[in-house]
């Protein structure tokens, strides 16, 4: 039944478009230019350059992943050397940083300026927690502990 009702539509939209069709019963249609646009708020314009800025690092990224040749074999000493060559390449080409590239820099910048050690050392541990690395040996509370006793 439902069949039925889908081919009896789809005969009256075709007939209903070949009625519209004929030159003795055409009707003039005008289209109105829609409205401009609303300005672009800042919000907007922010994850654009954004997009934009990701969209070139991965664009770069992919060009010089297109013209070397990677060979991935982590029990042979040159391909791992070649691989890590090539990723140093594509960081240094595209403006990003390996993690421990970016945690030295949060370092360098939270740390500037601190002028005592306690204070630092607090700066060191608010880093570690926020970026979810963890304290296997204990260090952090053996420096706190030698700190309290000076």
């Amino acid at each position: 039944m439902a069949l039925a009702s889908r081919i009896l539509s789809k005969s009256k939209q075709l007939h209903a478009g070949q009625f519209l069709l004929q030159r003795d019963h055409v009707v003039p249609v005008r289209f109105f230019a829609k409205e401009a646009a609303p300005p672009a708020l800042k919000g907007d314009e922010m994850l654009k350059n954004i997009f934009l800025e990701v969209k070139k690092k991965f664009e770069t990224a992919m060009g010089i992943l297109r013209k070397e040749k990677i060979t991935i074999d982590p029990d042979d000493p040159a391909a791992v050397s070649q691989y890590s060559k090539v990723m140093k390449t594509i960081r240094e080409k595209a403006d990003m940083f390996s993690e421990s590239q970016r945690i030295q820099y949060t370092i360098q910048t939270r740390t500037q300026g601190i002028p005592d050690a306690r204070t630092y050392l607090m700066t060191l541990k608010e880093i570690r927690i926020k970026r979810g690395l963890t304290d296997d040996l204990g260090a952090e509370a053996l420096m706190m502990d030698a700190f309290a006793q000076v």
